[in-house]
């Protein structure tokens, strides 16, 4: 085992308690394909009414270390290469954090550019929430390090664990903050820093992830804001902007697929975990994938469904870059054009929690979603954690 890459010059079993009880017939886990099929399409018949969003996306923000690590670089590092990685990931390259460089500083890179995009400061701010497994610190979380580095004095912080799905988790938690009016404008952010997570001769693994923050700002669904970044009155429109549906979800039975087997109570870090690799990133790829196509698939069905439209009303999706080959998946069985789906795995490698955000940003700010485009997230992570969002711009 070896830490980072330097710049150029045993899975857990779970407890033998009695055995799962029986999963019920709305378990998207296990919702049959006809969900990503014909119910998914659509037709001229009958569909529900679409929901009334409560809050929406205000502005986005994004960021990325400076420092590139190519495929071709790897190849020194591990037994791989780049016709190996290219065909099985899609992934080119991916950035990694600067010695010194920490996950609440990206975060709030990314922060700052979704504050601004918003035309809002961190006075502004009522709640921040992070979705990371990669915190400064096991105590205090990475969004308490956010919220002072930001200058967003007193107000609420904390971070979700839902690995690849913390920024879809982030948006359901803070939509319902905003729904109940506990919180007018929430900042939610998804940020990783795996490459300290990684072990870096492990190529199933050290090949896959990468670092980086992206970041949005919340607030309720009629918040319009005038030039000068104030809020006037709402605007009238026939398809108001928001948060139209999610869902979240999570699967217990496959804690052991995708795992950092030390570090916590159960096995605590030790000398010994270090030196087997335990405090690294552990995954079971052909498991992991097989349930992330079947998962994204079902939750986006349901959350379209509870949005009443179908992929037909859809101009992009946002899934999590986890994986070319995942996302093409997906693309087939959701039956939409992958050409519609914002793909930047090939430059970024899977940023977990971050992936999403960044990808939504890059979009928003090159002009490909614009306001009024409704776009689908879809993500899976660790847990198995999942979930979707359907969102208009």
């Amino acid at each position: 085992m070896t830490d980072r890459p330097a710049e150029k010059p045993a899975a857990e079993k779970p407890p033998a308690d009695k055995p799962p009880a029986e999963k019920p017939a709305r378990y998207p886990g296990r919702a049959p394909d006809e969900l990503a099929a014909s119910r998914l399409v659509g037709s001229a018949g009958h569909r529900r009414p679409m929901p009334c969003p409560r809050s929406r996306i205000l502005g986005t923000g994004g960021y990325a270390p400076e420092r590139v690590l190519t495929n071709q670089e790897l190849e020194r590092l591990v037994d791989t290469t780049d016709e190996w990685i290219t065909t099985r990931t899609g992934i080119k390259r991916r950035h990694i954090a600067a010695d010194g460089e920490t996950s609440s500083d990206m975060a709030a890179a990314a922060a700052r550019q979704a504050l601004a995009a918003a035309g809002l400061t961190a006075a502004d701010l009522d709640l921040i929430i992070v979705g990371t497994i990669s915190p400064d610190h096991p105590v205090p979380g990475c969004a308490v390090h956010l919220q002072r580095k930001l200058g967003a004095h007193d107000i609420p912080a904390f971070d979700i664990a839902a690995a690849c799905a913390g920024f879809i988790y982030g948006l359901n938690i803070a939509d319902q903050f905003v729904a109940t009016g506990a919180a007018r404008c929430v900042l939610v952010v998804g940020v990783e820093l795996l490459s300290a997570k990684l072990n870096w001769e492990d190529r199933t693994t050290c090949v896959l992830f990468g670092d980086g923050a992206g970041a949005a700002i919340l607030g309720p669904a009629d918040w319009r804001l005038q030039p000068s970044g104030r809020e006037g009155p709402p605007a009238a429109v026939d398809q108001p902007a928001g948060i139209l549906s999610s869902m979240i979800f999570t699967d217990g039975s496959q804690t052991g697929a995708l795992q950092i087997p030390a570090g916590g109570s159960a096995d605590p870090p030790t000398l010994e975990a270090l030196k087997e690799g335990r405090l690294k990133v552990h995954m079971h790829g052909k498991d992991v994938f097989r349930t992330a196509v079947r998962n994204l698939v079902a939750s986006s069905a349901q959350t379209l469904k509870a949005a009443g439209l179908t992929t037909k009303n859809l101009d992009w999706i946002v899934a999590h870059q986890a994986n070319l080959r995942i996302i093409k998946g997906v693309a087939t069985r959701l039956r939409y054009p992958l050409e519609k789906f914002v793909i930047n795995i090939d430059r970024f490698g899977n940023t977990s929690s971050a992936s999403i955000p960044i990808a939504l940003d890059e979009a928003v700010r090159d002009g490909r979603i614009q306001p009024g485009h409704t776009v689908l997230m879809c993500a899976l992570g660790a847990g198995i954690s999942w979930g979707a969002a359907v969102v208009r711009m």
